[in-house]
């Protein structure tokens, strides 16, 4: 996120935790504006120049005892600012202040436990504990043994003696549980009076970050031209809007067919953006180019990067059409930097690469414009409302970049992407049948690798299997499977096999985020 001196800031150092983003999102839906950055690159100078308001040490896998553990600069203990320390955020901030962290030995804790009060008040727990007792969510080897010098504790797990520790006259304060995942039931509870505590006015909202980032794109790009890779999904679409509103007809968006989007896609995108829009827009189907390269490919890393050095090709063959093009925008969200690399090189694992995220080619000649880079997907929805992009298209649903070719494990072929358009499209129009597609986050069709015996009019049938997806979620970071009823389902299944060709058999993915993710590949 751009720094702006118009609101006060929280910091948020990140020690390689899976879920740190979730931690920013808990502090935006509280209208804090917050920013992650790796423990490395905090600095001495640059917390004199970030200046926060308020400090939080992520979780993390490390290990207080390993060679080279994450550790916070000393300094940051000095600012005199509220500072509150997450899983191994706790144990590296009692390590560091004096206390005593010690390995496993049978107290690990990974999962639901329960915390108890004990000590008194304490105005970080505000209305907290409900019943003398509140669920949370461990992830932990180590454990604290020995608090630091001027700590309490203030709440106690059966297997986390000091699960709630603070040190309230230098507004130090550290729990070994995860208040950030949707676990720990009442954690934004924990958030709220955090925030609280620092003084935070909560002013930044979506109102204001538009104003910001259009700022921002007039001071980076200023006279020059804009080429946006525009998808058709609500991400590159909010993107292309916001970006139109700061520099005007300096923006061309080219649409890509890559040949593999769903059924009227690219005729209902190509629609939908001259009808609404008067933004310059090229229509660039580019289908037997993806799809040669894809034949034979089953590999879905090799798919992702060749799909996203194939959007980078066809990216630069109309940059050179457009005169004085110097930019390209995309509409990367903060989950695809996240899900790619931690956060400007921090030490989270990667989980999948993304097609759009890790800069571009020198080749290119293009600089990136990327204004939606630290935004979730519910905050690009709400700028997009900010911005008066149309309902109903604001509340579509994700489809990812590199499109069926992620739906479609194996080798990709065009009969089985005809199969999988055909029975996406019966079971999307399902769901909007049974009043169900707003209450869903996204949902969609995997055609199988394998094919499988069955019978049909008294005749044999050999044809593929394919599953059904679909998934509630806040922001794509972890997502449960949607309870459909059976008859829903059967009718579903049903419908498919009725009605596209190619298919004889249908499942039913019930697989969470995590452990899965919510594509196939």
């Amino acid at each position: 996120m751009q720094k702006t001196s118009s609101h006060d800031r929280l910091l948020i150092i990140d020690f390689g935790s899976q879920v740190t983003q979730l931690i920013a999102r808990r502090l935006r839906e509280l209208n804090v504006y917050c920013e992650i950055h790796p423990f490395q690159t905090v600095t001495d100078a640059f917390l004199a120049s970030f200046a926060p308001k308020a400090v939080i040490f992520s979780g993390g896998p490390a290990s207080v005892f390993t060679e080279g553990a994450p550790r916070p600069p000393k300094s940051v203990f000095d600012l005199g600012v509220p500072i509150l320390g997450i899983c191994y955020g706790q144990q590296v901030m009692m390590h560091c202040l004096g206390g005593k962290v010690e390995r496993g030995h049978g107290t690990a804790e990974f999962g639901r436990a329960f915390v108890t009060p004990k000590n008194g008040a304490l105005p970080l727990l505000d209305g907290w504990f409900t019943d003398n007792r509140e669920q949370v969510w461990m992830s932990h080897g180590d454990h604290v043994s020995e608090i630091a010098p001027g700590f309490e504790v203030y709440g106690t797990s059966p297997n986390a003696p000091f699960a709630i520790t603070a040190d309230v006259s230098r507004n130090f304060y550290a729990v070994q549980f995860h208040p950030e995942v949707h676990h720990t039931p009442k954690g934004a509870k924990l958030y709220e009076n955090f925030v609280r505590l620092a003084g935070f006015s909560g002013d930044w909202t979506m109102g204001a970050y538009r104003e910001e980032a259009i700022a921002k794109i007039r001071a980076q790009v200023g006279d020059r031209k804009v080429i946006c890779g525009l998808s058709g999904g609500v991400d590159s679409s909010v993107a292309a809007v916001l970006i139109h509103e700061a520099i005007g007809d300096n923006l061309t968006c080219v649409f890509v067919d890559h040949g593999l989007l769903r059924l009227g896609e690219a005729e209902e995108v190509v629609a939908m953006f001259r009808d609404n829009y008067n933004i310059p827009l090229i229509h660039a189907d580019e289908s037997d180019l993806f799809l040669g390269a894809l034949d034979g490919v089953s590999d879905p890393e090799v798919k992702r990067k060749t799909i996203g050095r194939l959007f980078i090709d066809v990216f630069q063959k109309y940059a050179n059409q457009i005169d004085g093009a110097e930019f390209l925008a995309q509409g990367t969200l903060y989950p695809d930097v996240i899900e790619s690399v931690s956060f400007s090189g921090g030490p989270s694992v990667t989980i999948k690469s993304h097609h759009n995220v890790g800069g571009l080619p020198e080749k290119m000649g293009l600089k990136l414009v990327e204004p939606l880079r630290e935004l979730f997907k519910d905050e690009v929805r709400a700028l997009g409302r900010e911005l008066g992009l149309p309902p109903s298209f604001i509340g579509r649903h994700p489809f990812p970049g590199p499109g069926l070719a992620i739906r479609c494990p194996g080798e990709i072929t065009r009969e089985k992407l005809e199969i999988l358009r055909h029975a996406d499209a019966v079971y999307i129009d399902q769901i909007r049948k049974h009043n169900l597609y707003d209450e869903i986050w996204q949902a969609f069709v995997a055609i199988l690798p394998v094919k499988t015996v069955g019978v049909m009019g008294d005749g044999r049938t050999y044809d593929f299997a394919c599953a059904l997806r679909a998934v509630t979620s806040v922001d794509g970071m972890t997502a449960d499977y949607y309870p459909f009823t059976h008859e829903f389902l059967g009718e579903t299944a049903t419908r498919i096999i009725n009605e596209v060709k190619g298919i004889n058999r249908v499942t039913y993915d019930i697989t969470s985020k995590p452990p899965g993710t919510i594509e196939w590949e």
